[in-house]
């Protein structure tokens, strides 16, 4: 019987391991999501002579975006590869710190970066950058995008979100917040003010999209000068969004662990400045839920709705989501997601789908892939120094230069055309 055994056993012991290959692939193609097929971005847009301009001359929003082939369909790896390395061979611009004394005592900082070489317009235009959350100029994907940005032309500049940088002592018990634009409405001060013929094109990435588009629609004055706005992988309402934050699908529930360890580091590197004196805002119980908090909803609870006097996380998470402001915002405004962004669940994308459905200023472009902050490309395996998000930011802002120095050329040459009409007899 052994004997009549023994020479199906390798053949089994085969069977085996085919099964085994067979499982570790199947495993492999569902988690890389390799099976899923390339697209151009989902626009929602209305039809005017300005979005049919904008959707010619930035061809990036009607053609498909290829991430790499091994990996780049995940959501997971292109975020986990943003946040752990940020972009491949980042470059190092040069630029200036500056320091602007706010009213409480803050001390708000950015990075200005001039641009290396003429904009193609001729014309002089500023980025003014907000950065994503407890982020600032000296992240690679902010280092690659200004270094993009200045060789076509544009002058940057970068906020460094309150107590982000870590080698910057704050000088006022108060830190960012989800929505606050104090700092980054000084910034913008400053850039007026310094160069008065300057145009703005606002640019913010994740937490930063949702300040941009709150500072610029809260006061329609702050929308002067300012030739449009970009927001990338931003979730519009904090409300909404807390709820599945907390939830596993798609391991948001260990994204927000993670974001909440970071910021946790974040506030305890500026303990001795935030809560010397503060005992009124924030008491030992505060503290001692900080310490043990897996979830941004309880540091922002605990903690950081506090530093603005809000009485819920409710009144907090309503006051500083740009959702309540972003209808008005009349600029051009170019909002982008990824349909695999582990952080951004889908529900909150009925936000900007209905705001570009109803206002003729928007365009909301949702890729099929790309994570958060991710959006590499390239063939195989190594991505490319440049994103897709970094060129179509650029390839937008180009084409905003372009229809406005189109139209201002019009209108000077009717008004030449009606001044030598009314010279005639």
């Amino acid at each position: 019987v052994i004997g009549a055994i023994a020479p199906e056993m390798p053949a089994m012991f085969d069977g085996m391991k085919l099964a085994a290959v067979a499982t570790i692939l199947y495993v492999i193609v569902r988690c890389l999501n390799l099976k899923s097929p390339t697209a151009s971005p989902d626009l929602t847009y209305q039809d005017t002579p300005l979005n049919r301009f904008l959707l010619k001359s930035c061809s990036l929003l009607t053609r498909e975006y290829i991430p790499p082939l091994l990996w780049g369909k995940s959501g997971h790896l292109q975020t986990a590869l943003y946040g752990k390395m940020g972009r491949v061979n980042s470059p190092h611009p040069h630029g200036q710190r500056k320091y602007l004394a706010m009213q409480d005592g803050a001390t708000a900082t950015f990075d200005l970066f001039e641009p290396l070489a003429d904009h193609p317009t001729g014309d002089d235009v500023t980025m003014v950058i907000c950065p994503g959350i407890g982020n600032h100029s000296e992240k690679h994907y902010i280092r690659t995008f200004v270094d993009h940005s200045q060789k076509q032309g544009y002058r940057c500049a970068v906020l460094n979100h309150l107590g982000a940088l870590p080698n910057i002592e704050l000088t006022s018990p108060r830190m960012f917040t989800y929505g606050c634009t104090w700092e980054f409405a000084a910034m913008v001060g400053y850039i007026r003010r310094t160069f008065p013929q300057t145009q703005l094109i606002v640019v913010g990435f994740s937490l930063g999209g949702n300040i941009v588009c709150k500072f610029l629609g809260e006061n329609r004055a702050n929308q002067e000068g300012v030739l449009c706005c970009v927001s990338v992988c931003q979730g519009y309402s904090a409300l909404r969004a807390q709820e599945t934050f907390l939830q596993w699908d798609h391991c948001r529930r260990f994204y927000n662990f993670l974001m909440t360890d970071n910021m946790k580091k974040i506030i305890l590197s500026h303990r001795r400045i935030l809560f010397s004196g503060s005992s009124d805002k924030v008491t030992d119980a505060d503290m001692s839920r900080l310490f043990t908090a897996t979830s941004l909803n309880q540091i922002d609870d605990s903690i950081m709705r506090k530093f603005h006097g809000y009485s819920s996380l409710k009144e907090y998470y309503e006051k500083e989501s740009c959702v309540h402001y972003i209808h008005n915002v009349d600029v051009p405004l170019l909002l982008v997601n990824s349909a695999d962004d582990p952080l951004v669940h889908e529900s909150l994308l009925t936000i900007p789908r209905t705001l570009a459905e109803k206002k003729p200023n928007v365009i909301f472009a949702l890729t099929l892939h790309g994570g958060h902050l991710g959006f590499f490309e390239g063939a195989v395996l190594v991505p490319q120094p440049l994103t897709w998000m970094d060129k179509v930011i650029v390839s937008y802002a180009n084409a905003i230069c372009q229809w406005e120095k189109e139209k201002a050329t019009c209108q000077g040459g009717n008004a030449s055309e009606g001044e030598s009409s009314e010279d005639k007899p």
